[in-house]
């Protein structure tokens, strides 16, 4: 192992759980089979993605829901819920109640902006406030307020039979402190950074300091940990999308190579006005992927990922996915798995 690397600590993986609009249930079970095979791995997180009127997860947060009652281990996260769907209030109150009925397990990962296509879906989402919503940073900070007990409100006490609080309820109390953030700009880094958040960092970055897509990585990581209380031990989780080969069968291995060359011109260039990059997808031996990730500034200096399937593939393709990096890539990289 490169002296210039630590050890692997933390192995996670990220799916969108994609279904089929005939059969939903098969899907989503899919999903949940997927986590429990990950506790079964070893793997310390599973992480789900979030998709609106599409045919992944649209409710990320009552999947987990499931999933908490499937495992008793593995750490749960969402990579990311955009929070201009959501209430920051009601949301707390999901989030709280799903981290007490896991035994405080949940990892909740956000972002802001606009919902995608929002002039599109901004009558049905808020018909009378579309053009006052406020998606900035604010939102996630309202969030947070109310994740971490601050005040919802004036009123409390007894009124009848009925006794009310004046914070969210339940109060899970170690859920602040497991609050991320999905950053791909050195704003997001260091607005995360200033607000005691995790950051989450993916496979897309805003080119900004550099068109190199691990040294522009690197940037964000190091811009939140310099504005982080925590400093150089704040929490960093990369999301790269590995797949390794070690068990696979000569038809997912050309499956593979084909889904990752068919996404690799966009690694190309910076990709339109907002100059986003895209990391290659890696695909290969687990002994050729460790050797690449060596070579990857910023994962050179994290040790925590949440590696992603890719969106596409069938249910027993992610079985060997998983195998192989629990069994393969995971070792090679210093990691050693949960008992």
């Amino acid at each position: 192992m490169p002296p210039t690397s630590e050890p692997l600590r933390k192995l996670g993986f990220l799916t969108i759980g994609l279904f089929d609009e005939g059969d939903p249930r098969r899907g989503h079970e899919s999903t949940l089979e997927i986590i429990e095979l990950g506790e079964q791995l070893g793997f310390d997180s599973a992480w789900v993605r979030h998709r609106h009127l599409q045919y992944g997860i649209s409710s990320p947060v009552a999947v987990l829901a499931a999933a908490s009652q499937r495992t008793s281990r593995i750490e749960l996260g969402t990579a990311v819920i955009p929070l201009g769907w959501e209430n920051p209030l009601r949301l707390a109150e999901d989030l709280a109640t799903v981290d007490i009925l896991s035994g405080g397990r949940l990892n909740p990962g956000v972002s802001v902006g606009p919902p995608m296509h929002y002039d599109q879906v901004k009558h049905a989402l808020y018909p009378d406030t579309a053009d006052i919503e406020d998606f900035s940073y604010d939102r996630v900070q309202r969030l947070l307020d109310f994740v971490r007990g601050k005040p919802a409100t004036d009123f409390s006490g007894v009124e009848g039979f009925e006794v009310f609080s004046d914070r969210v309820q339940p109060h899970s109390a170690g859920l602040g402190r497991r609050m991320w953030y999905g950053g791909g700009s050195l704003r997001s880094a260091q607005w995360a950074g200033e607000h005691g958040m995790n950051l989450l960092t993916s496979s897309v970055v805003k080119a900004e300091e550099s068109e190199d897509f691990a040294e522009t990585q690197l940037s964000h990581i190091r811009t939140f940990r310099a504005h982080h209380p925590d400093g150089d031990r704040a929490r960093v989780s990369q999301g790269l999308v590995v797949i390794p080969t070690d068990s696979a069968s000569p038809e997912q291995r050309a499956k593979y190579e084909a889904y990752a060359e068919k996404r690799m011109p966009r690694t190309a260039a910076p990709q339109g006005p907002a100059r986003m990059m895209f990391a290659p997808d890696l695909v290969g031996t687990s002994a050729e992927i460790a050797e690449q990730l060596y070579a990857h500034a910023a994962f050179r200096e994290i040790e925590e990922v949440a590696f992603a399937l890719p969106f596409t593939f069938d249910h027993d393709d992610y079985v060997q996915i998983l195998t192989d990096i629990a069994t393969k890539l995971g070792p090679a990289l210093g990691w050693r798995a949960a008992a």
